[in-house]
This record gives C-alpha cells, structure tokens and sequence, in this order.
C-alpha cells in the first residue's frame, strides 16, 4: 500500500538536509517555489519529498 501523504520537515531540519538556511526557504515559499503547510498557528512544514525534488533537479530538467 502506497499513500500520497506529505512527509513533512521543519524548515530547520530541511535547511540542514540541503545546506541552506530556513530564510532561504521561506524565500522558496513566498515565491510558490516550495510548498508550505501551516500546523498550528506558528508552525511550518514543508514536504519532503518535494524539497528533494526541487533540489537534486538538474540543468536539463530546467529547461
């Protein structure tokens, strides 16, 4: 059984995993590059699998 399910990350733990910092994520989120989920009124997750994505992309898949 698969499910479609965001695995989600803080912006903290993401940033350590890709080597950037949490304000460079929330740029990615302010410009819809990156999506973002609200938990709880402080609180933002983004999805994992998404972030992988977006960061091992290569030259040619932006074209």
């Amino acid at each position: 059984m698969t499910t479609d399910a965001p695995w989600l990350a803080t912006l903290t733990e993401a940033g350590d995993r890709y080597k950037c910092s949490s304000r460079t994520l929330r740029r990615m989120i302010a410009r819809d590059e990156l999506t973002a989920y609200r938990v709880g009124p402080k609180l933002i997750r983004i999805d994992i699998r998404e972030a992988d994505r977006i960061f091992t992309a290569t030259a040619d898949d932006e074209r």
